[in-house]
C-alpha cells in the first residue's frame, strides 16, 4: 500500500487503493500498534473520504481487532477460516518442479491469480508487491510446466517465530497433479528450517478444496476465524 500510514497518537493503520481501485481503500491495522478504537476508525474514514475514496475494506481481522471498526459502522463483507500448523510433523519434501520466482514471472503469476480467485480477492501488480512486502522475510516460489510456463505459485512469509502462507494459486488446467500441495509443503519446510514454530493460513468460507488441502497437510482450524469488513465513506 505504498507505505501510507494514518496515525493519531499511538494508533496507526496502513492504507492505499484496494486492488488498484482509486475509489476503494484498503485499511488495515499496523502490527504492534494498539487495537484501533472506534474514534480512530472514524477519523480514518474521514481522511479517506477527503482523499476521494467512496468505500473502505479492511484486511483480514481477528475478532479482537474488529470491535472499533464495527462500532464505527463497518459490516462483515467476507468470513474466513483461520488454520494453524505447528510444523512438528511435515509431509515429505516435494518432488514437483518448483523454482524461485523471478521479476519477469510477475505477469504470469498474476494471470494464474486472475483465473484462481473471484474479483474481490484477485491481486493486481500493486497487490502482489504489497503481499511480498508484508513480512520481513519471504519465500516466493512458482510451479512450472516443461516449457517453464508458470502454472502455480505460493508466497510464504515469516516474522520472528511466526509463519504465514500468504498466497497460493494453481491454474485450473494444472490442478489435480499435486502442485498446490508441493508449493505449500515447500513453504512449510522453509519455515521450519528458520525455526518457526507456528504457521497460519486463511481461506474463504466455501472454499472446500483449499480447506481440504490444508487439513490434509496438517493444518488445524483455529477456534475463531477472521473477517474482512467494509464501510462506505464520503457520503
Amino acid at each position: 500500500m505504498a507505505g501510507d500510514v494514518i496515525a493519531v497518537g499511538a494508533e496507526r493503520a496502513r492504507t492505499g487503493p484496494w486492488r488498484g481501485d482509486q475509489l476503494v481503500a484498503l485499511l488495515t491495522p499496523v502490527p504492534d500498534a494498539p487495537i484501533p478504537s472506534a474514534a480512530f476508525v472514524r477519523r480514518c474514514l474521514s481522511v479517506l473520504a477527503d482523499r476521494g475514496y467512496r468505500r473502505v475494506v479492511t484486511g483480514a481481522l481477528a475478532p479482537a481487532e474488529q470491535a472499533g471498526f464495527l462500532a464505527a459502522g463497518f459490516a462483515i463483507a467476507e468470513e474466513l477460516h483461520l488454520l494453524a500448523h505447528d510444523l512438528r510433523a511435515l509431509p515429505p519434501r516435494p518432488k514437483s518442479s518448483l523454482r524461485r520466482a523471478r521479476s519477469d514471472d510477475h505477469a504470469a503469476v498474476l494471470q494464474v491469480d486472475d483465473v484462481s480467485f473471484t474479483p474481490f480477492w484477485r491481486l493486481d501488480d500493486a497487490g502482489l508487491t504489497d503481499t511480498l512486502a508484508a513480512t520481513p522475510h519471504v519465500r516466493f516460489r512458482v510451479a512450472h510446466d516443461p516449457l517453464d510456463h508458470v502454472v502455480g505459485y505460493a508466497i510464504t512469509g515469516r516474522a520472528g517465530r511466526r509463519g504465514y502462507l500468504q498466497r497460493l494459486a494453481v491454474a485450473p488446467n494444472a490442478r489435480d497433479h499435486g502442485l498446490g500441495a508441493a508449493l505449500v509443503v515447500d513453504g512449510l519446510w522453509w519455515l521450519r528450517r528458520w525455526r518457526v514454530n507456528r504457521a497460519l493460513v486463511n481461506t474463504q468460507h466455501g472454499n472446500q478444496a483449499a480447506l481440504a488441502l490444508y487439513t490434509r497437510l496438517g493444518f488445524r482450524p483455529e477456534p475463531v476465524g477472521l473477517s474482512v469488513l467494509e464501510a462506505a465513506c464520503g457520503d
